[in-house]
């Protein structure tokens, strides 16, 4: 009496512009998604491990806990290098938590 029925409005397809602007959008965020993200993600890890391959011993390096240290021993067969951080004191660390390695006498200039 005082409520009126209200019904469903029948289902339309989705028109064909719509499906062209769907798929743009999609292609869209494809694209940012590869040039914001997995492009540089991607070279990073490229330069990582050419870092890794170019160490050799008497290299002085920074790990990614912030120690300074010289490298004393490469593992052949491990992932795992010796680092001297002074005359007394030498600890093994894997090779991935390398982050830079120094110009020579940076240890000796601090």
């Amino acid at each position: 009496m005082f409520i009126s029925n209200a019904y469903a409005s029948p289902m339309s397809g989705i028109a064909g512009g719509e499906t062209m602007q769907l798929i743009f959008m999609l292609v869209m965020f494809g694209l940012i998604f590869y040039f914001m993200i997995f492009r540089p993600q991607s070279k990073r890890v490229k330069e990582h491990k050419n870092l890794m391959a170019s160490i050799s011993k008497g290299d002085e390096v920074l790990t990614s806990g912030g120690i300074l240290g010289k490298v004393t021993k490469i593992g052949e067969e491990s992932d795992y290098v010796l680092l001297a951080i002074n005359d007394n004191n030498q600890i093994t660390i894997k090779k991935d938590y390398i982050a830079a390695v120094l110009p020579k006498g940076s240890i000796q200039s601090l």
